[in-house]
């Protein structure tokens, strides 16, 4: 009677820790398709990103960096970029600060907000770069290209992230 009343207790407990949402994950989950790849980098103590793409038509940097808050939501903090011409901001707009310094402009949000949003990634030969805690993950290897994504923060069980796939960042 004793074991299996031991044997009831831990098997409680492995179904609360494999299905309980312990883990917080910077979430990639592929949109459009019938059958959904999710892909994951851990949240640490860090809680700032940054997105590093080649503007197709400028062929210059472009960097968006993010915060994530407490809430487990995306702050836009800035956008860095060479070039105002074709779709790229040339002017502040309420809640925003656009500075040019160095040859670059810098357009900062001040409390912009949002839950989630998607990513594509498109089938061409620039870069696309997903950096955090000083790590960089090429998203066109990672996560394929001409696919688009949506990109959160959420919180995980086990048994979730042992369904999708850890990102690996590049040795450097």
């Amino acid at each position: 009677m004793k074991r299996a009343i031991l044997l009831l207790v831990v098997s409680i407990l492995g179904i609360i820790f494999l299905f309980s949402p312990n883990y917080t994950v910077l979430s990639f989950e592929e949109t459009k398709t019938n059958h959904p790849k999710s892909t994951y980098i851990n949240v640490t103590k860090d809680n700032k990103f940054i997105i590093r793409y080649i503007h197709s038509i400028h062929l210059t940097d472009v960097l968006e960096t993010y915060e994530v808050t407490d809430s487990n939501q995306i702050r836009l903090l800035s956008m860095e970029y060479e070039d105002v011409a074709i779709g790229m901001p040339a002017h502040a707009e309420e809640g925003q600060t656009l500075s040019y310094k160095n040859g670059k402009y810098k357009l900062e949000f001040e409390n912009q907000i949002i839950d989630s949003f998607t990513l594509y990634v498109g089938d061409i030969n620039l870069e696309l770069a997903f950096i955090y805690e000083g790590n960089t993950y090429d998203l066109k290897k990672s996560l394929g290209r001409g696919n688009a994504f949506l990109f959160e923060i959420k919180r995980i069980s086990l048994f979730e992230k042992l369904k999708g796939v850890v990102m690996l960042h590049e040795k450097g």
